[in-house]
C-alpha cells in the first residue's frame, strides 16, 4: 500500500449495509467509509459516528461525496441504476449480491466499468465461508479424487412469511435471488460452468409473495453432477455441504458462524480469532469397501478478506476478488434457472 486511505460511500443502510459492509469496511485498514445514503440518519451516525456525512438521496451521495469507493447495498431492484450512475462518476463499485435483475444490466455494468478504467466487483462473501475454504483445501490437496456428485444446501425454518422487500417478488426477492447466487457462485468456484441447468423454484408456505424453495441440478459434460437447494420451511436442514469423489467423501453439515457473529454486533480483528467454526466436517476415504472415517478440521472463516483485497485492487497491488466477468456467470445460471423451472425442463447453458 502506498498510504492513501480510501473513502467509502455505502448506499443504503439496512440489513446489508449494516451487517455486512459497514463492519468489514470499518476495520479494513486503508479504508474509511466517508458517507453514507439514507433516510435515517440518526441510524447512521449512532452506529458511525457523526463525522460521516448522512445523504437522503443516493444519487446526490455518488454526485457530490467525497468517495472513493461506493457500495450498492441498497435494495435489489437499484442495483443496475445506482451502478451504473457510480461508473459513469468515475467511483470504483461494489455490488451487493443478486449483482443486478438481469444477464444484460450485469453485462452493461461491466462494460461502463472497462469505458470508466475503474473497479467493479460482486460482493459474494460466500466464497470466504468456512466450510467454503475447508472444501476448496480438500479439493486442491486432491484428497477425494475425481469429484463426481456434490450438494449445497441453504436451509432455514421460517414457517411465517414476513411483509418485506426480501420476500416479495415484484422487488426482486425470494430465495432464489437472494441463496440463488451464493450456491451458483460456490458451484462455479470449485467446478466452473456446468453444460446445464435443471431448476424447480417454488412457494412452499401459504402466503408467500415470492419464491421461498428451490431445488437445481448443474449437469456437467463430464458426468459431474451438482446438486443445490434452499428453503425457508426446513426445521431440519440438509448438510451445508457434501462432496463425493472417487477415493471418499467429506460432509460439513452446518452453516459458517460469521453471519451470526455479526448479527451479534462482533467485529473482526485478529483473523486467527475470527470466523472460528468449531463444527469439524467428516471425511470418510478408502477403496473397495475398505473406508477410514475422520473427523476433518474446519478452516476459519474470512469475511474481511474481500475488502482487503477490494482496497488492494484498487491500489493495483493484486487482482479483484470477485471480478464483473464471474459474476455474469452467476447471472447467465440464474436467469437460465428461472426459465427451466417457468418450462419444466433442462436448459442448456454457454460455457
Amino acid at each position: 500500500m502506498d498510504g492513501k486511505t480510501l473513502r467509502v460511500g455505502i448506499i443504503g443502510f439496512g440489513f446489508a449495509g449494516t451487517t455486512f459492509h459497514a463492519p468489514l469496511i470499518r476495520t479494513t485498514p486503508g479504508m474509511t467509509i466517508a458517507a453514507v445514503a439514507s433516510s435515517n440518519a440518526p441510524k447512521v451516525h449512532a452506529a458511525l459516528g457523526e463525522d460521516v456525512q448522512v445523504h437522503a438521496d443516493p444519487k446526490a451521495m455518488i454526485a457530490q461525496a467525497d468517495v472513493d469507493l461506493v457500495v450498492v447495498a441498497s435494495p435489489n431492484t437499484t442495483h443496475y441504476e445506482l451502478a451504473a450512475l457510480a461508473l459513469d462518476h468515475g467511483r470504483h463499485v461494489v455490488v451487493d449480491k443478486p449483482f443486478t435483475a438481469t444477464l444484460q444490466e450485469a453485462e452493461d455494468l461491466a462494460r461502463r466499468a472497462r469505458a470508466n478504467n475503474v473497479l467493479l466487483s460482486v460482493y459474494h462473501n460466500r466464497r470466504w465461508d468456512s466450510s467454503t475454504r475447508t472444501a476448496q483445501r480438500l479439493l486442491d490437496a486432491n484428497l477425494l479424487g475425481e469429484v463426481r456428485h456434490a450438494s449445497m444446501y441453504f436451509d432455514r425454518f421460517r414457517p411465517a412469511p414476513q411483509a418485506r422487500w426480501k420476500e416479495d417478488a415484484d422487488a426482486l426477492g425470494g430465495v432464489w435471488m437472494d441463496l440463488g447466487p451464493h450456491l451458483l457462485d460456490e458451484a462455479l468456484l470449485y467446478f466452473g460452468m456446468p453444460e446445464a441447468i435443471q431448476a424447480d423454484i417454488g412457494r412452499l408456505r401459504p402466503g408467500s409473495r415470492g419464491d421461498d424453495a428451490f431445488d437445481v441440478r448443474l449437469r456437467y459434460g463430464d458426468g459431474l453432477r451438482v446438486d443445490l437447494g434452499a428453503s425457508m420451511l426446513s426445521a431440519i436442514p440438509r448438510p451445508r455441504l457434501t462432496l463425493h469423489g472417487m477415493r471418499g467423501s467429506y460432509a460439513k453439515q452446518s452453516l459458517d458462524p460469521q453471519e451470526a457473529m455479526l448479527k451479534a454486533g462482533q467485529l473482526p480483528g485478529d483473523p486467527r480469532m475470527w470466523g472460528i467454526d468449531t463444527e469439524p466436517g467428516v471425511l470418510v476415504t478408502g477403496r473397495d469397501g475398505q473406508v477410514e472415517q475422520s473427523a476433518m478440521p474446519t478452516e476459519n472463516g474470512a469475511y474481511p478478506e474481500y475488502y482487503r483485497l477490494v482496497r488492494d485492487a484498487i491500489l493495483g497491488v493484486g487482482p479483484n476478488p470477485v471480478p464483473p466477468e464471474q459474476a455474469i456467470r452467476v447471472m447467465r445460471l440464474l436467469d437460465a434457472g428461472r426459465r427451466s423451472s417457468d418450462e419444466h425442463r433442462e436448459i442448456g447453458v454457454a460455457a
